[in-house]
């Protein structure tokens, strides 16, 4: 990656670097190390936005490359930021506070152009409107250990689809990462960027 469009994509995510290849994307992936704890009464949208670009920040600091990818993705029930679950108990909390509920999730995401000294943040938000789910089926869905690295303790890709009763926005964006609007982004800070068709 020594080209003056090389891309880092700044996440250990394989759905966010699934995301990014099905577009045809040429990138390397370099996980961020940043501290995701929520600062005290911080508004969910702000958080979202400064782990994004602190996770950006971070790679760039140490890794060879021109655009640099961050993201950070919570739901977000009655104002209660979740992010990925602590335990198995904290898992299905969280599944039984969706259930039969309607739901936001929100991703930041952040690019920063290291050649240009330049940077933009954004989000995306989707709302997303789950079935009322059963103890038996939240408890079985906790059993597959799916939930322990998902924001809101589901993956909607994966064996939570049939919770999903409907969704209102990018589909991507619920995934980890909007794709859509990544790559305007992208493009908007270099014309010369190429997107294959696969």
């Amino acid at each position: 990656m020594t080209s003056d469009n090389s891309i880092v994509l700044a996440s250990a995510s394989p759905r966010r670097a699934e995301l990014l290849d099905s577009a045809g994307i040429t990138f390397t992936v370099v996980s961020g190390d940043i501290d995701e704890t929520p600062l005290p009464d911080e508004d969910p949208v702000a958080h979202v936005l400064r782990l994004a670009e602190g996770k950006a920040r971070e790679v760039a600091s140490r890794a060879e490359g021109r655009f640099f990818i961050g993201a950070d993705t919570i739901v977000l029930c009655d104002r209660e930021i979740m992010g990925k679950p602590g335990s198995a108990d904290d898992a299905r909390r969280m599944l039984a506070r969706l259930s039969g509920r309607a739901h936001q999730v929100i991703t930041g995401y952040a690019i920063i152009d290291k050649k240009a000294l330049r940077h933009v943040s954004r989000h995306v938000s989707t709302d997303v409107v789950f079935k009322t789910l059963t103890d038996r089926e939240i408890d079985a869905y906790v059993l597959t250990g799916c939930p322990m690295d998902k924001a809101g303790a589901y993956a909607i890709q994966g064996g939570a689809a049939y919770m999903v009763e409907r969704i209102d926005g990018s589909y991507t964006n619920v995934v980890g990462l909007p794709l859509c609007e990544v790559i305007e982004t992208l493009r908007s800070l270099s014309s010369d960027l190429g997107v294959a068709n696969k």
